[in-house]
């Protein structure tokens, strides 16, 4: 047994066991094949990060509606159509002995405007980004239909999970997305039972962790990830996190993972729209810290953290789980050469356009980028350029938009069959 803080086993509330306090945590791949299920290059990049060592790997974000999706190459879970496949997905991301989770997630008004699908949202509150604003989808308010359909959506992808040998599911509930959409009282400005107070903007998230801890089983673990905050003024705040955290308590959850920020305000990638400093490393440490004082189950923290050093000081502080995502794309095996004594540091990609949208972008591709290589089989290579990334990442989403929106108008289409067979 070492003596590692970073490599003890962590025991969480159900019982299941991580084998270490690293994990791989969820990054937007878009690397879905054609009928948006994991295929070869998925099933080769996690078994790349298997052998890297983390004993947690969640998994990019699944969607739980084909009409509503964060990016055009993203994997949808609606049914059991491909269940092989995510068989082979989950077997490989657990052959080393890792735990792996689904994050399951659905986008609400973070929908890019050219998948051609309707945007849902708590309210018709469009994405502001100035002149790139017309990126994404004017969004329609909620009815009580749609949310109790999203409700039963993210409980049935969950069961599926489990189902596919998925060990757990994570509920995305943060970064801009629907359910943090909901949380945020700039987004959410509904005046019935689910807007208004923090009680109203907590019940969609309590009531699909709810439903989907009742249907799944006891070893089957859940977790949620939650923002720190909006980092907008008049958003979601730290005081509303903490006490989002209380309410969990009582929900028989495993994790709670902490990030920030949303497309608005990036927080997670170490930028604000509020004129907020982050700190280099570990962005959002001080906060997880006092979730730690009132959390029932372990906390995970996730954002820029790059550096052992960095790693260990979260642990002594009482964090119990080290996220990394951008640091696991750039090197894989981060966590073995870490185990093995090697002293690596990662340099995370830093883009200082003036442009803050575009800046942000252009990081994001040189991730992605990686990404794609590992999943071909190749080694991430050093010294990438930003704006041949950006250009890359443009055309490569180019293509997957339009393979997506050829694929939704099909499965519409098959929809229609359906209900006049």
């Amino acid at each position: 047994m070492t003596d590692d803080p970073l490599f003890q086993p962590l025991t969480l509330p159900n019982g299941a066991v991580l084998k270490n306090r690293l994990a791989k945590a969820a990054m937007e791949e878009n690397l879905a094949d054609a009928d948006h299920a994991p295929g070869e290059r998925l099933w080769r990049l996690y078994d790349t990060w298997a052998k890297g060592g983390a004993g947690l790997i969640v998994t990019g974000n699944v969607m739980v509606d084909g009409r509503a999706m964060t990016g055009p190459g993203g994997v949808v879970v609606e049914n059991r159509k491909h269940l092989a496949a995510l068989r082979r997905w989950s077997q490989a991301a657990r052959s080393q002995g890792a735990q792996c989770w689904m994050q399951i997630n659905h986008p609400g008004r973070q929908m890019r405007a050219n998948l051609r699908q309707p945007a849902l949202a708590p309210s018709a509150v469009p994405v502001e980004l100035g002149r790139f604003s017309k990126m994404f989808a004017m969004p329609r308010e909620m009815t009580e239909d749609d949310i109790r359909d999203v409700l039963r959506r993210h409980v049935e992808t969950a069961v599926i999970a489990q189902e596919a040998g998925f060990s757990g599911v994570e509920v995305h509930a943060a970064h801009g997305y629907l359910l943090s959409q909901f949380l945020s009282p700039l987004a959410n400005r509904r005046r019935d039972a689910w807007g208004g107070s923090l009680e109203n903007r907590t019940r969609l998230l309590f009531d699909i962790v709810r439903g989907v801890r009742d249907h799944v089983s006891k070893d089957f673990c859940v977790a949620v990830k939650i923002n720190s905050a909006d980092f907008q003024r008049g958003g979601f705040d730290q005081d509303d996190a903490l006490h989002l955290v209380k309410g969990l308590n009582g929900l028989a959850v495993d994790v709670v993972e902490i990030s920030g920020g949303n497309y608005e305000s990036p927080a997670m990638q170490g930028r604000t729209g509020d004129d907020r400093t982050l700190a280099r490393e570990a962005y959002f440490l001080e906060f997880a810290q006092q979730v730690t004082a009132i959390a029932r189950m372990p906390v995970m923290l996730t954002g820029g953290i790059r550096r052992k050093a960095v790693a260990e000081q979260a642990i002594d502080a009482g964090i119990s789980i080290v996220g990394m995502a951008t640091a696991l794309a750039l090197r894989p095996d981060l966590p073995e050469a870490w185990q093995c004594g090697q002293t690596v540091e990662v340099a995370a990609p830093s883009v200082e356009w003036r442009s803050k949208p575009l800046a942000s972008l252009a990081a994001r591709s040189i991730v992605e980028n990686q990404i794609h290589r590992v999943s071909r089989g190749k080694r991430p290579r050093r010294g990438f350029s930003p704006f041949l990334a950006l250009l890359a990442g443009l055309l490569r989403g180019g293509r997957q938009t339009r393979k997506y929106v050829a694929w939704a108008s099909s499965q519409e289409q098959e929809g229609r069959r359906h209900e006049h067979a």
